[in-house]
């Protein structure tokens, strides 16, 4: 029954009318599939570098400054004595690092 189907939609079918879907697809997934799956592996590669000492933003908002590191959490001292576990997926960015300052530094105007 398929090859039936096959068969029947080859006769009228122009080439043109196969070229504009697969292209569509080709387009979707250039600039939405792939971007994308490049943001997530970044953001995996961001959390797997966190270290001791680093100041962090968490996905909430909440600044602090990573004191211990496990495969999964992170403790983060947003105060003195104020320490809370959070897992690593909800640390969004790093703050205050060279890569940061650097591309927010602007040169002195002469």
């Amino acid at each position: 029954m398929l090859l039936t189907l096959l068969l029947q939609a080859a006769t009228g079918m122009d080439v043109t009318q196969l070229i504009i879907p697969i292209a569509i697809g080709l387009v979707f997934y250039f600039f939405m599939i792939r971007p994308q799956q490049k943001r997530t592996a970044d953001a995996k590669a961001f959390r797997q570098s966190l270290a001791k000492g680093s100041r962090v933003v968490t996905i909430g908002g909440l600044h602090g400054l990573v004191v211990d590191l496990t495969d999964e959490t992170v403790v983060v001292e947003v105060d003195r004595g104020v320490k809370l576990r959070f897992d690593r997926s909800a640390i969004a960015r790093e703050v205050g690092s060279k890569a940061t300052a650097a591309a927010t530094e602007t040169p002195a105007a002469s």
